[in-house]
């Protein structure tokens, strides 16, 4: 377990993390990543941008056909 600062930047708030806790996520400086809530806290995990693309199309598809989808899971 490690700790992690909360520090003021402009009006937001930032997280400083240990260089070795990036390295081990496989981000840098100027990365995204995803804080995803979880039934026992929150994880932080590396933002992949071809899930990313993927998501947005499931979604797009998922609105398009809503009504047959909806009828399939009858």
């Amino acid at each position: 377990m490690m700790v992690i600062k909360l520090t003021p930047i402009g009006n937001s708030t930032g997280l400083l993390s240990p260089e070795k806790v990036l390295e081990r996520l496989g981000v840098k400086m100027g990365d995204s990543i995803y804080l995803a809530e979880t039934p026992g806290g929150y994880q932080i995990v590396p933002c992949d941008a071809e899930f990313h693309r993927q998501i947005k199309i499931a979604k797009t598809g998922m609105r398009r056909y809503r009504n047959a989808l909806r009828e399939l899971a009858k």
